[in-house]
């Protein structure tokens, strides 16, 4: 199970940031290709993901159960344990980031495709980020992190939406994979 290209920044970062024994949360999951590929990759991690679409969490329990994953239905944070909260090393978010009135404009096998709910970021495209923003200090461990998979035209607006929460953030890109991810830690 292989995540989309643009996605390898998340995962690489993730990767770069995970120590054995951290607790990385998988939000906006979907089938749950950036949690497999972070087990696969991350030794000895804990991972819980989750996703307000049930068919989207039955496929990712699918995904990630058999390898020690946990998936949780919900909106966001609100359907992870409380007792994660201030525990969680590293959330990595790939949220809806398509503005609204830009759906219909993509490729049809996108747009026909997918769920709306997994494409629509509100009127421009972060409304999920700035809710990932205004949250993910309660869930984080001091020194956690926030991954956030962007566009590169998005990633100014991201950045914001992290700053406001009290992160400091900064771009991501990787060229080769045309992949963008807004990354934020706890200023010190």
């Amino acid at each position: 199970f292989v995540p989309r290209r643009r996605t390898e920044v998340l995962v690489t970062e993730a990767g770069r940031l995970a120590r054995p024994g951290a607790i990385v949360v998988d939000l906006c999951c979907g089938a749950g290709a950036i949690g497999a590929a972070l087990l696969e990759t991350c030794e000895g991690i804990e991972l819980h993901a989750a996703d307000i679409d049930p068919a989207a969490v039955a496929c990712a329990r699918l995904n990630l159960e058999p390898d020690g994953g946990h998936v949780h239905e919900g909106d966001l944070f609100d359907a992870l344990p409380s007792a994660l909260k201030r525990r969680v090393d590293i959330v990595v978010v790939n949220a809806p980031y398509v503005p609204t009135d830009a759906i219909a404009l993509m490729p049809p096998e996108a747009r026909l495709h997918e769920a709306t709910l997994a494409l629509d970021g509100g009127a421009d495209g972060v409304d999920m980020h700035r809710r990932v923003g205004s949250q993910a200090a309660e869930w984080l461990t001091p020194d956690g992190y926030v991954l956030i998979e962007t566009s590169l035209q998005q990633a100014p607006l991201t950045i914001d939406a992290l700053e406001a929460g009290g992160f400091s953030a900064w771009l991501e890109r990787d060229e080769e994979v045309d992949g963008t991810a807004v990354i934020a830690t706890r200023p010190v």
